[in-house]
């Protein structure tokens, strides 16, 4: 959820962007002074959205992660001869970071005399983790036939150990990816500014002149006039949006197999693209 102060600042800050826009663009002057703060404004409303989603993403990997230490400890006090209901109880004040609240819940809900089933099921989906529903799948299942909680709380233990490493050993051989994608980008975005403030500019007052293709029979010529070099400004830009917000789900998906995790990226790649692009042209022409 996106907190509400940052979400006033935001909104604050791009109203406020745009209204300089609009009173330069009144004035008729600056017209690149006043690209460059329509797109600050955009990035400036969008970043508590992004930034929001950013400390979600977070607090799932840490409540997954956290799991792992929470099955560890239920494993250990199941072994000891413990029953798995008083095990939870007992862990109740212990800390288990972003999962803490979820672990008192349940403990809370034991005591209240609410079947194990049901608040481990509750649990699970509280969380909105899919690890730790399948995990608590299994352990639910466990208990209900009667078979060895022990073991199937080890078994579930080792897996999600595993699914965590298989997770960091991914992130760790596709960083280097990563970095390569954003300064593949980064390339790119030099390559259009430089087409658009050096290239562009000196094609465009020279007059081309060449037989015609229809008229090559005839011996006859056909000559054209330049053209204005703005006509390409929100073409590039364009490009360089689209080209960084799909890179950007690209990666996120490459790096953290979810493209929802992308859209940091994505912004990331758009602000690249909408600062460097405006801010160039407004510092070098």
């Amino acid at each position: 959820m996106v907190n509400k102060k940052g979400l006033i600042i935001g909104i604050v800050g791009g109203v406020l962007s745009f209204i300089g826009a609009g009173l330069l663009f009144f004035l008729g002057d600056l017209i690149n002074l006043v690209y460059f703060l329509v797109g600050a404004g955009v990035l400036i409303i969008l970043f508590p959205f992004v930034l929001s989603s950013i400390i979600e993403g977070r607090q799932e990997r840490e409540k997954d992660e956290k799991f792992l230490e929470f099955s560890r400890a239920l494993v250990e006090s199941v072994e000891s001869g413990t029953p798995i209901s008083k095990s939870i109880i007992n862990m109740k004040q212990k800390d288990f970071g972003s999962l803490t609240p979820y672990v008192q819940k349940l403990a809370n809900q034991i005591q209240l005399g609410i079947p194990l089933q049901t608040a481990l099921q509750t649990f699970a989906y509280d969380t909105k983790s899919q690890i730790i529903i399948r995990a608590i799948t299994l352990i639910r299942e466990a208990d209900k036939t009667g078979g060895n909680i022990n073991t199937i709380l080890d078994s579930v233990a080792k897996s999600v150990s595993e699914i965590e490493k298989l997770k960091a050993e991914r992130r760790a051989a596709i960083s280097s990816i990563v970095v390569e994608g954003y300064i593949i980008f980064f390339v790119f975005i030099v390559i259009m500014v430089v087409m658009e403030i050096q290239i562009i500019p000196m094609t465009a007052g020279i007059s081309v002149s060449g037989t015609s293709f229809n008229a090559v029979s005839s011996g006859t010529q056909t000559s054209g006039s330049g053209f204005d070099p703005s006509q390409f400004t929100f073409a590039f830009l364009g490009l360089l949006i689209t080209q960084g917000f799909f890179a950007g789900l690209v990666i996120g998906k490459l790096s953290e197999g979810e493209v929802k995790s992308g859209l940091k990226h994505s912004f990331i790649m758009v602000a690249m693209a909408i600062l460097i692009s405006t801010g160039s042209k407004l510092v070098l022409q």
